[in-house]
């Protein structure tokens, strides 16, 4: 199917045609009343994620300037609308467009290998003398924008949908991605680039030349450049080009008024500035996708120089935290749109699946085919060294025949095919997420690979009944098992969580079990998203997991079951993410009174496939 054929104006030219096309299908609600930037939008914006619910445009941001547009891609569906087809379509067709290049051809496939390639074509950006951007060009005051605090304790306003544009200083390949902006004041912010980053990349050689990296921040533009942002493309590979293949036309780019780069002509607002060599500023805390806040560190700083906007321009935002947000929609999008890509690499590769349960990095599967000896663990050594999955911290291969997403699935695979002595491999030190707070050091941590395509002979069924807690060592509150042998304890808050664990795993009810995972008790059993939340963004295997007795040969642990996990929260890891009760309680009020509590999506919130 043509891309977009049903979906009448695709592509979006910009925020607005988008914002049209998803009012005239109920799927954005205006709010007119007014709305404190300060925990308020976040707030409200949570309670209808949660739903499903629509995008809201608050039109009276108090204190702002400037309407605001949140939960923009809050759902699967206006990610489709907004990329014209399934997000997995678009890996399908440039896989298709690789395989027609690499074949010998024939009179029908040069036909259609033309017909890709000029769509590739069509898709470079264009230079434009004229842009709506450019309407307004204002002296930089980002205290009119109405930049929005989501916790409590964050450590101030942070722009959370800002598209970061740079160049490589000696390449000059262009790079665009989303890093949070902590507002220092009305000129200056924090750049957060993490580790692994194409923009981290880029003033890293600016740096390392003692030079400024030029910096334009774009807020709003086309739907599809802005998901393009948030993929983890290899590095400069280009993703203005790579919207510009999606959407079949360009990208039109202007040049910026203050520096030496082209930006997007109908972006909403533009920020112009750049960011110096060796300054830094302590940025943060800030409430992110793990659910935790990250801790305060130096970053560098941006510095704007100019703004430049639209005569009634749109502002974008978006909330991280505890799942679900609106960061679950995207980052499965995005997962979808090039994780089959990686194919090209590894052809034995069927599917992977990121948990975004667990800020995806925290949880990989991936279905593998066998077709040489040990090919599942060179593939598993592999995709831990690409790009961002560098940053996987738990790792699990399964046969081609189990779905990756299906997490019940995973568990019953893992009691068939899994003997931690041979099939569990542990890194003790390797590249970790910046925000991952488990770790002993910043950026480094452990990292567990289990392989569960072999075959296991296990003489009895894995156990169904939950061990009662009267039946376990003091401190445990409440159980619960998975499929798989898997059981989970819910412990008091103040308990000695290592002993309970030891006297756990020699305790002879638990021995039929495969794992043994404790939690605290602000995790509750009953909700499948958040008990995998509080399980995979608490540990840290090479100090978190324990087995009782292990043996070993010459260097090699020979590890057994069962296994226990402490994934507990440690009173060195940063606060989890609560907001004020009596703004949860005023938000759910507005959500009733706007009709949104019980407001009834099409589908479900992610189609697993």
């Amino acid at each position: 199917m043509r891309a977009g054929r049903d979906i009448p104006g695709w592509p979006f030219e910009d925020l607005g045609e988008f914002l049209r096309f998803l009012e005239q299908r109920g799927h954005l609600v205006r709010v007119r009343e007014p709305v404190d930037p300060y925990l308020e939008v976040s707030a409200i914006a949570q309670e209808v994620v949660r739903r499903e619910g629509p995008a809201l445009l608050f039109e009276n941001v108090q204190g702002a300037r400037f309407p605001l547009v949140i939960n923009l891609f809050g759902s699967m569906e206006r990610i489709v609308w907004a990329l014209g087809r399934e997000p997995s379509a678009i890996a399908e067709e440039f896989l298709r467009w690789l395989d027609l290049v690499r074949r010998p051809p024939t009179f029908r496939t040069l036909g259609e290998l033309f017909r890709l390639g000029l769509r590739l074509w069509r898709g470079f950006p264009r230079t434009v003398r004229r842009a709506p951007v450019q309407a307004v060009v204002e002296t930089p005051n980002l205290r009119d924008l109405p930049v929005i605090t989501c916790w409590p304790y964050d450590g101030g306003p942070f722009i959370t949908m800002g598209l970061v544009v740079t160049h490589h200083p000696v390449l000059h390949t262009r790079n665009v991605a989303i890093y949070r902006l902590h507002v220092y004041d009305e000129k200056t912010t924090g750049m957060h680039w993490q580790s692994m980053k194409g923009g981290r990349a880029h003033y890293y050689e600016a740096e390392r030349r003692g030079e400024p990296l030029e910096v334009a921040v774009v807020l709003g533009c086309d739907p599809v450049t802005m998901l393009c942002a948030v993929l983890p493309l290899p590095e400069e590979m280009d993703e203005i080009l790579w919207s510009g293949w999606i959407r079949g036309r360009p990208v039109p780019l202007v040049r910026a008024r203050t520096l030496r780069m082209k930006v997007p002509a109908r972006a909403e607002f533009v920020l112009e500035g750049f960011v110096p060599p060796r300054e830094r500023r302590l940025e943060g805390p800030f409430g992110d996708h793990f659910g935790h806040y990250s801790g305060v560190q130096p970053f560098p700083v941006f510095h704007v120089q100019a703004v430049t906007r639209r005569e009634r321009p749109v502002y974008p935002s978006t909330v991280v935290g505890k799942p679900p947000q609106e960061d679950w929609f995207m980052g499965v999008a995005a997962g979808e749109m090039v994780g089959p890509l990686l194919r090209v690499l590894f052809p034995s590769v069927r599917r992977l699946w990121a948990y975004p349960e667990t800020g995806f990095h925290h949880l990989l599967v991936a279905s593998v085919e066998e077709r040489h000896p040990m090919e599942a663990m060179r593939v598993g050594l592999g995709l831990l060294g690409q790009g961002q999955l560098s940053l996987t911290k738990c790792l699990i291969l399964v046969p081609p025949d189990v779905d990756p997403a299906d997490w019940s699935a995973v568990l019953a695979t893992l009691w068939d095919r899994f003997d931690p002595a041979r099939h569990l491999t542990v890194l003790p030190m390797a590249p970790a997420d910046t925000l991952d707070f488990t770790t002993p050091t910043l950026h480094a941590g452990s990292k567990v690979i289990l392989n569960a395509t072999d075959r296991v002979f296990r003489a009895r069924p894995w156990p169904t009944e939950p061990v009662p807690p009267s039946e376990l060592p003091w401190g445990v509150r409440a159980t619960r098992v998975w499929p798989g042998g898997h059981l989970i304890l819910q412990v008091h808050g103040l308990v000695d969580v290592r002993r309970l664990l030891t006297e756990a795993l020699a305790h002879p009810r638990l021995r039929p079990f495969l794992w043994v995972w404790v939690v605290s008790p602000d995790v509750p059993l009953d909700d499948p998203t958040l008990l995998l939340w509080g399980i995979f963004t608490r540990f840290d295997p090479a100090r978190d997991w324990l087995c009782l007795p292990m043996e070993w040969s010459g260097l090699r642990p020979l590890y057994s079951t069962p296994i226990g996990v402490d994934a507990t929260w440690k009173t060195f890891y940063p606060a989890p993410l609560e907001l004020p009760v009596d703004v949860v309680g005023k938000a759910r009020q507005r959500v009733h009174r706007w009709g949104l509590e019980k407001w009834a999506p099409q589908g479900s919130r992610v189609d697993r496939r």
